[in-house]
């Protein structure tokens, strides 16, 4: 569910309105977005770029990756309709990441007038918890190789390269972090799968072939089974167009100050 489909319904005037209170703001690969104690009176859409949702483990398995948000998505709390909340976790940029900060107050008061956004934004929750539960399952169940052949497919429609596969500034320590595995071995079973030439990498990406995601970890979207295509801009940078699209704001582009 992305944030357009939740605004379809209100009036373009009602529109254009809450889109002149909505905030452009961009961060550095591996800045931290938002702290899991700090409050913050916004919802998170993301506009170019990916971020993890991380929570604190135990001091041998370090940070824990819980989900990623990706282009277009967007993170809320489990109460969206809350004026703050504290996030009970980390959000940090994955890459070079440009977010559209929106206020909670503004979107709580258009779930009021429009209740088929409340709807909307409640189904976002139970998408994510959904995700989190077959993470889970899968961590617990799947071998080594198969649960990161299959993340490493992930990665593909998350963070795509620029010639298919995923961005390389993806690292292994991430991938251990959403894995539940240790660095060791994403590492150990990373070389093996390059060594059977399963997965292969070059300045502009790793790639990895689509039988990968051949498993319940995450059902991904119709149309997603293979490896995207080139991303028309380079990450960090908004395409002019985003902003329109997504809210229907004035034809001029130019990015709204929260």
């Amino acid at each position: 569910m992305y944030l357009h489909p939740l605004i379809a319904s209100v009036p373009q005037e009602e529109r254009a309105a809450f889109v002149q209170r909505i905030e452009l703001r961009s961060y550095r690969r591996n800045e931290v977005v938002l702290g899991a104690d700090d409050w913050t009176d916004r919802v998170y859409c993301v506009a170019t770029g990916l971020l993890r949702v991380v929570v604190q483990g135990s001091e041998d398995s370090g940070d824990v990756t819980t989900d990623f948000i990706r282009q277009d998505d967007l993170f809320l709390n489990a109460a969206p309709i809350e004026e703050r909340y504290q996030p009970g976790a980390m959000l940090i940029a994955a890459l070079p990441t440009s977010l559209y900060l929106v206020p909670t107050l503004e979107l709580r008061a258009l779930c009021e007038r429009h209740p088929a956004v409340t709807m909307g934004l409640l189904e976002v929750v139970m998408k994510r918890t959904t995700v989190l539960r077959r993470q889970i399952r899968q961590i617990s169940s799947a071998s080594s190789e198969r649960l990161i052949s299959r993340i490493l497919h992930e990665l593909t429609v998350l963070a795509p390269g620029t010639g298919g596969g995923y961005d390389k500034r993806i690292t292994q320590s991430v991938i251990a972090s959403y894995s539940g595995l240790s660095r060791m071995q994403v590492n150990k079973t990373m070389r093996d799968l390059e060594r059977r030439g399963l997965v292969r990498r070059d300045e502009h990406g790793v790639y990895v072939p689509p039988h990968f995601a051949s498993s319940d970890f995450q059902e991904l979207a119709p149309g997603e089974s293979s490896p995207p295509s080139p991303p028309a801009n380079p990450p960090g940078e908004v395409d002019p167009s985003f902003f329109s699209e997504l809210f229907e704001a004035p034809k001029s582009g130019k990015p709204c100050k929260g």
